[in-house]
């Protein structure tokens, strides 16, 4: 067992105590599915910020302050180990997070380096909001990783909107996906990299435009892989063997949520709170 304090309290990590994960919204339940899928017996709960999502076209200071309020939250609820599941407060908040509280925090940035790693084409495309394509630490990772390769930078602008409503598949879904992948294939792209945890969501619709060779690269599974690292290195996972619990929690209607794990019904809790 481990105590961390903050402010006051006294965080009492047990090992049989959920893994926290937030959102700027819906998005983030996609790298939920990789952790569940990684750590099938973890106690997990999800905070969609549906109510401010979404998180991109906010400033750094707006994106920091709610991340502080999602984390807060979840520390009160419990959680072991934060995931921030979200692409934009990762990149504007991660540090300030890790500065204030004693507790693993873990963050997702989009995969530039397999990317350009990978690239045949050298050239990558990467779709993400503006809060993250501004972000110093995107900057940062872009300039370490891509010196001799073509960047096209596209803001997935709309995208996230009709995500939160649940529209995947309608005509305004496919004509902004033709307009925001248009200068990728113009550039001759071979990897899509996804910087935005909504869009994994969207990979099918995707595929259909783009070119066959075009390799699409999401960061799900590295986050998952990096939570069971920490959580096994710290001697934090779960030792229970019964059925877990799995708690989704958002400030605005629960109908897309639902709709997007429905293949997890059964097993799963959401409901709507506010924070």
């Amino acid at each position: 067992m481990c105590h961390f304090e903050h402010i006051g309290y006294i965080y009492d990590m047990k090992k049989n105590n959920p893994i926290g994960i937030f959102d700027s919204g819906v998005g983030g339940s996609s790298i939920w599915k990789e952790i569940n899928k990684l750590l099938p017996l973890e106690h997990t709960i999800y905070l969609a910020d549906s109510k401010n999502a979404p998180y991109g076209n906010k400033t750094a200071e707006e994106i920091t302050n709610l991340s502080i309020k999602n984390t807060e939250k979840l520390l009160v609820l419990g959680a072991k180990i934060i995931v921030v599941a979200c692409n934009t407060a990762t990149t504007n908040a991660i540090a300030t997070l890790r500065k204030n509280y004693d507790i693993p925090i873990i963050g997702i940035e989009p995969a530039i380096k397999p990317a350009a790693l990978q690239t045949t084409a050298k050239s990558i495309g990467i779709l993400a909001t503006k809060g993250t394509l501004s972000s110093a630490l995107f900057s940062k990772t872009t300039r370490e990783f891509t010196k001799d390769i073509n960047v096209v930078e596209i803001i997935g602008e709309g995208l996230v909107p009709l995500i939160e409503a649940g529209n995947l598949d309608g005509p305004e879904m496919v004509s902004l996906l033709k307009k925001h992948t248009k200068p990728m294939i113009a550039a001759n792209v071979d990897y899509v990299v996804l910087g935005c945890s909504h869009y994994p969501y969207i990979i099918p619709q995707l595929k259909a435009i783009l070119p066959d060779n075009v390799t699409i690269i999401d960061s799900g599974e590295a986050v998952a892989r990096q939570t069971k690292t920490v959580l096994q290195s710290m001697d934090m996972l779960r030792d229970e063997n019964t059925a877990p619990k799995l708690q989704f929690f958002t400030n605005a209607e629960t109908d897309t949520l639902k709709f997007l794990l429905k293949n997890y019904s059964e097993k799963i809790s959401v409901e709507k709170k506010e924070f």
